[in-house]
């Protein structure tokens, strides 16, 4: 997923009528700890950074702690977690709420009624692809250290298929509440989706995608989950005419509404962008254009890429103080960037590792959680075909090589 060349972008005309900057937002997602997210259809932003950042500003050039990242517990014998089972399902633990809480069935993203926090562990999908690689390969020599640091982990389930849409949300979220957990999902077709780029694609037209966006809806169940709305969608808006980016925003708008409105239980998180590409303000305007401030929950940020944490914390923050909305909250990805970027390379840079671990202690009452949205080992469209698991990768992510 690339930037145009062209750096230069308009900041779009916002339609204020449809936005309450002074609106009470309370309640955010509370996840617990070692739970999973779902995203649907991203392989990763292939993002340009923007001119006059530091790329390594605070990035250690190690790998991060081991408490934090490297350290992941072992796995069980065949290294390959079972499928969910419905009599195993228990009650998942409440997390501590850093906010105020409101009624969580009440009312959807956004706007003045505020739902209250979702509180469980994430889901984790025994059908990832890394799972899999490790249940077809018992005598690869990598796959005890992928097994220990990438496969142990929870990570986000990706959702790009036109054609089954409902089937696989439904297939995880009933999975996912037979283990008494909270699946993460992240829906990935918006129509021209990566502005052509190696995860070009998509559905043919916004009407496809509204239809998409209700079969999706359809498979969400009624428990709680977590959707990252189209990532790039916003951030990489810049290579559309100014038409179609109006029209691309109401598309969001619609499509959080529409999940809402299937299961109030869920909570979205829009698409950020990431610390060296868009400023806060025009990343804020872009996001209140799209809705989020009427059906949104927070905003995602760094997903598939490799900014540093510190760096990601402090940009996420500024984004929802330019939003003025203290009670959105933001979700940030952590897969990859344990040693932060290599320059502005994005397409699969070597020598990188695996980040902060899934988590909801973040210390910070503005950030729900560290996720690993994007999986790591699964390729950018460099090493191998974009949205596909690469040992290789996997491997020296989790500091093979």
């Amino acid at each position: 997923m690339r930037l145009p060349k062209a750096p230069d972008f308009r900041r779009p005309p916002v339609p204020r009528s449809r936005i309450l900057l002074g609106a009470s937002l309370a309640g955010v997602l509370t996840l617990g700890t070692g739970a999973i997210v779902v995203t649907i259809g991203a392989v990763g932003p292939g993002e340009q950074d923007a001119p006059g950042a530091s790329p390594l500003a605070d990035s250690s050039p190690l790998a991060p702690a081991p408490d934090e990242s490297m350290n992941a517990p072992a796995p069980d014998e065949d290294m390959v977690p079972p499928s969910p089972d419905p009599s195993d399902a228990g009650e998942s633990e409440d997390g501590e709420d850093q906010r105020d809480e409101a009624d969580p069935d009440s009312g959807s993203g956004g706007g003045d009624e505020r739902r209250g926090p979702v509180s469980g562990e994430f889901f984790a999908d025994p059908n990832a692809q890394v799972r899999q690689w490790i249940a077809d390969n018992e005598d690869d020599g990598r796959r005890q250290l992928i097994a220990e640091r990438i496969a142990s982990r929870p990570q986000g389930v990706w959702v790009t298929d036109a054609e089954s849409a409902t089937t696989k949300v439904r297939d995880t979220t009933a999975a996912a509440e037979a283990a008494g957990e909270v699946p993460v999902l992240v829906s990935y077709l918006l129509p021209g989706r990566d502005c052509g780029g190696a995860s070009s694609g998509g559905a043919p037209d916004l009407e496809s995608y509204d239809a998409w966006m209700a079969d999706f809806a359809a498979g969400l169940g009624g428990g709680p989950v977590v959707v990252i709305l189209e990532p790039d969608s916003i951030a990489l808006s810049d290579c559309l005419s100014e038409a179609q980016r109006d029209a691309r925003f109401a598309a969001l708008d619609r499509a959080a509404e529409t999940i809402h409105q299937a299961n109030p239980q869920a909570r979205v998180y829009f698409d950020g962008g990431h610390s060296n590409w868009h400023s806060p303000a025009d990343m804020a305007s872009w996001l209140a254009a799209a809705g989020v401030l009427e059906n949104g929950d927070g905003i995602a940020t760094n997903i598939a890429n490799f900014r540093t944490t510190g760096l990601e914390v402090d940009y996420a923050k500024a984004v929802l103080a330019e939003l003025g909305d203290p009670g959105l909250g933001a979700v940030i990805d952590t897969s990859r960037n344990g040693n932060g970027p290599l320059g502005d390379e994005w397409c699969d840079p070597g020598g990188r590792r695996v980040g902060q671990a899934p988590t909801t202690e973040t210390g910070d009452s503005a950030i729900d959680a560290y996720l690993w949205i994007k999986p790591p080992g699964e390729a950018d469209g460099c090493a191998a075909t974009a949205g596909t698991f690469s040992p290789d990768l996997a491997f020296e992510l989790a500091g093979g090589s």
